[in-house]
């Protein structure tokens, strides 16, 4: 079981329509100022920073802009990195607990621009469960990838929809809002994957219940700064999981 040694928050009144962006973090120093103060332009969000306890100082930046911005940026920092999806889940724990009612995930990089996110939050506030930052509802939007990675991530969406039915064009994006009643029907207990092999099987347990989603078109632009976590054993687990989870749904054991 994972340990838990440091989190700075504030009990903050949170509004009935109050968002909550939530960033994980490892090794992001060069990224972490301009996304927050980016995001927190809007004013309908705050941001949980989820970090990994990251090396480079990561967390001692967030610490200090959260005297800067106090009751709107909050830091949760973990024992060790193990895992995106586990990140998340803190950080939907969190959100919960704190009785947000929506809820985003975000990358640190700068590749899922903060200024899509007030229209994502108005498709959650009319009848929409989900609603996901696509690069693949429109055609491809990718800026700053090599041809290969763009093929690896686009065939792995087709890989993904033919094997699941799974409808969704971009089933692998991370930059994805939730209401508080979807995550409240999670079992956070049964997600297994913490790759970004995650961000399938969220998506995938939604549809699979007849929850309403929405892909909103997005324009994803390449870090920048900062080195990339996909490796080969997250490619593996994603590619793996597919099956596992098709296989679930047939045996009706998804939730």
């Amino acid at each position: 079981m994972t340990l838990y040694f440091f989190n700075f928050s504030i009990s903050n009144p949170v509004t009935m329509d109050k968002a909550l962006v939530i960033i994980p973090t490892y090794n992001e120093v060069e990224n972490i100022k301009k996304i927050v103060q980016m995001t927190l332009k809007h004013k309908a969000f705050d941001i949980l920073v989820v970090d990994d306890s990251s090396p480079d100082g990561t967390a001692d930046l967030v610490f200090d802009l959260i005297k800067t911005h106090p009751n709107r940026l909050y830091l949760e920092q973990r024992e060790r990195k193990d895992g995106l999806g586990k990140a998340y889940i803190h950080g939907f724990k969190w959100a919960l607990e704190k009785k947000y009612e929506f809820v985003f995930e975000m990358d640190a990089d700068l590749s899922h621009h903060p200024n899509e996110l007030p229209t994502m939050l108005d498709y959650l506030k009319s009848e929409y469960s989900m609603v996901i930052g696509s690069r693949y509802i429109n055609g491809i939007n990718v800026v700053n990838w090599p041809l290969s990675r763009i093929l690896l991530s686009y065939l792995a969406s087709l890989y993904v929809r033919w094997t699941t039915f799974m409808p969704i064009k971009d089933p692998t994006a991370g930059f994805v809002g939730y209401t508080r009643e979807v995550l409240e029907q999670l079992d956070f207990n049964k997600i297994k994957f913490v790759g970004y092999a995650f961000q399938i099987e969220m998506k995938f347990k939604i549809w699979n219940k007849g929850l309403k989603y929405k892909e909103h078109p997005i324009v994803f632009t390449n870090r920048e700064l900062g080195v990339s976590k996909m490796n080969g054993e997250i490619i593996w687990e994603a590619l793996s999981a597919v099956l596992i989870l098709r296989i679930k749904s047939i045996l009706n054991q998804i939730w």
